[in-house]
């Protein structure tokens, strides 16, 4: 888990605005920088809610429930 006491959080975002690849099981959202903010659904499940973006600092609160996710395969 990212600890966030520290972090700078760019932006809270619902989950319904990331795009979810079942392929990757990733969740993914557009970066400034031009990169994209993701996070892995098992990390989801596991209670993280910090998406990070791999090309800069920058990382997002995103907002969900549990339920929302889509079932395991």
């Amino acid at each position: 888990m990212v600890d966030t006491s520290e972090a700078r959080i760019y932006d809270e975002i619902e989950i319904e605005d990331m795009t979810y690849d079942p392929v990757t099981q990733l969740y993914t959202y557009p970066c400034p920088c031009g990169d994209r903010f993701e996070i892995n659904i098992e990390d989801l499940r596991d209670g993280e809610e910090i998406a990070i973006c791999p090309s800069c600092s920058l990382m997002i609160r995103v907002i969900y429930e549990v339920e929302e996710l889509p079932a395991v395969a």
